[in-house]
């Protein structure tokens, strides 16, 4: 499988201490290895989400984004669930 990140994504990344940078690469990295995976917490999106999936990257880190294809995702935000829940 195959990753696309969103301007907005690669932003919001930068602004993450390097410890949680890390945290995101090795969920990203999992993530591609198998969605299933229980400690990603995979769950459908609803509201102004509709569409999208989240997943955790550990504590109250999250990833959302957008299934393509089944050969392709698209990483549209990261952040805290305060700040990507507003």
């Amino acid at each position: 499988m195959d990753a696309d990140f969103t301007k907005t994504f690669e932003k919001q990344f930068k602004k993450l201490p390097v410890q949680k940078q890390k945290k995101v690469r090795n969920t990203i990295k999992l993530f591609l290895e198998d969605i299933y995976s229980p400690s990603l917490r995979n769950h459908v999106l609803k509201d102004k989400w509709l569409g999208y999936y989240s997943i955790s990257a550990g504590g109250d880190l999250r990833l959302h984004l957008k299934v393509i294809n089944q050969n392709k995702v698209l990483f549209v935000a990261v952040g805290s669930h305060s700040q990507l829940y507003r």
